[in-house]
């Protein structure tokens, strides 16, 4: 549950929780005090009564009936241009999370190890949701929880950030009624260790936030299981063992798989339930429906492993929803500057077939990055594709032989000041890429990227 991405998607919610109000409320004033989880002494008591969350309310079906369709590009989820402007003048609830999030900051581990010892001790029942390998997944919940804590002024973003949380949760087998369990032990957790900012005020504001959190989840899930299936079951139908730790894979989807060319997904293995990573797609969307991915094995990656040196044809996968924004906008001729590092290669190329596809004669710039010649595992396809379109250009940057990182070798070509930049690769590399662009006169609303947190749990 719960799986931190920072995303754009933003299709109709339900009034009441598209406005961000409570809609009648998931936490009221228990009428007895609930036992209390064992304290430390670090801190006194702060808030004189507990809540409880009742039944959450579905959002209605009449309203969101209609027909499959993939997504638009001004709606998809995932990684985004820039960070969101921070509102002007904060509400008292934001200055109230923002001060119990400073608190608990230096604290944070011990917070979510808190968080889930109160969770599966109270609701055993939850457990199964989640992997046997918390690693991962214990920095996902809290992180995600704390990201829509934080926007709680940016309408825009926060609204659009948990629709997209909402809708993939749904692949996890979340339901409405887990989510007062979890609201509870998030409360109840804070009320731990944020022992100096925390009081009635502050736990008022996290009810009210969690609250608009949680219904707009709620209602996104809702609408998606009008439209779309909780998951994709995909059998492999080739794997082309590039190097020795980079493969082609290939999948049929059991039924039609609406995206958008630059979009990912997330993908899980039948050697690791519940463990889910994320894969760009590898091309635009193919007549003969189609999936492929580029995938790298890297040390201790569990799926990355398993995908590379024991996926087969005939296996099956399962594949959650797309998502993303690296798309390319056409109703412009704005050009396009691709930067792709190792792997991330993959959905540039994708972005160029769709331009291809398209047929709009627009200038694309592809500065393919690797450490070694080795590791230009898809150039001759890159290649063949410039030879086939004249207006891209490809350009190969070694770093060993030009003893030149991607994001410097950039600079010394264009300007850019007229091209939409996307950036896919190892997070140093796009953090690395932004402020190189950025420097040389590419406004951040015009810098489509992958999410660095789902960069750095992709590599398992």
């Amino acid at each position: 549950m719960f799986e931190a991405r920072h995303s754009m998607d933003a299709p109709t919610t339900t009034p009441s929780a598209d406005s961000g109000s409570d809609g009648g409320g998931w936490f009221t004033p228990r009428t007895a005090p609930a036992p209390q989880p064992p304290t430390t002494g670090s801190g006194p008591e702060a808030t004189q009564e507990e809540h409880r969350i009742p039944e959450p309310r579905q959002a209605p079906a009449a309203q969101q009936a209609q027909a499959p369709a993939p997504p638009r590009a001004a709606e998809t989820s995932g990684p985004v241009a820039a960070s969101p402007r921070p509102t002007p003048h904060a509400s008292p609830d934001a200055i109230l999370i923002r001060r119990t999030m400073e608190e608990i900051g230096p604290v944070a581990d011990r917070v979510t190890s808190y968080f889930y010892a109160l969770l599966f001790v109270r609701h055993p029942e939850l457990r199964p949701l989640f992997p046997a390998a918390m690693d991962t997944q214990r920095d996902r919940l809290l992180k995600a929880l704390l990201t829509a804590a934080e926007h709680i002024d940016n309408k825009d973003v926060l609204v659009a950030y948990l629709k997209n949380l909402g809708r993939g949760h749904r692949k996890y087998g979340t339901q409405a009624d887990h989510y007062p369990a979890v609201g509870e032990c998030l409360i109840a957790a804070l009320t731990q260790y944020a022992t100096t900012t925390w009081n009635a005020e502050t736990e008022a504001a996290w009810v009210r936030t969690y609250t608009t959190i949680s219904q707009v989840m709620i209602d996104a899930a809702a609408e998606d299981e009008l439209k779309a299936p909780a998951w994709w079951m995909a059998e492999v139908v080739s794997h082309d063992l590039r190097t020795p730790d980079v493969a082609v894979v290939t999948v049929r989807p059991d039924q039609p798989y609406p995206f958008l060319a630059g979009q990912y997904t997330t993908l899980e293995t039948p050697w690791w339930p519940r463990i889910w990573r994320h894969y760009s797609f590898a091309s635009a969307p193919r007549s003969d429906g189609l999936l492929s991915f580029h995938v790298k094995a890297v040390p201790a990656g569990w799926v990355s492993n398993a995908l590379v040196h024991r996926a087969r044809p005939g296996d099956v996968l399962r594949l959650g929803p797309p998502a993303g924004s690296m798309t390319v906008d056409h109703t412009t001729d704005s050009g396009l500057l691709c930067l792709g590092g190792g792997t991330g290669i993959a959905p540039i190329k994708a972005l160029v077939e769709d331009v291809a596809e398209h047929g709009h004669q627009r200038s694309v710039e592809v500065f393919y990055g690797a450490r070694t010649n080795h590791d230009l595992y898809d150039i001759d396809t890159m290649l063949r594709l410039s030879q086939s379109h004249a207006w891209l250009s490809v350009r190969p940057i070694v770093d060993q032989q030009a003893h030149l990182q991607l994001p410097d070798a950039v600079r010394e070509y264009g300007p850019w000041n007229e091209y939409d930049a996307y950036l896919s690769g190892p997070p140093g590399m796009i953090r690395s890429s932004i402020d190189t662009l950025r420097r040389i006169g590419i406004p951040g609303s015009r810098i489509r990227h992958d999410s660095v947190e789902d960069l750095v749990a992709a590599a398992d």
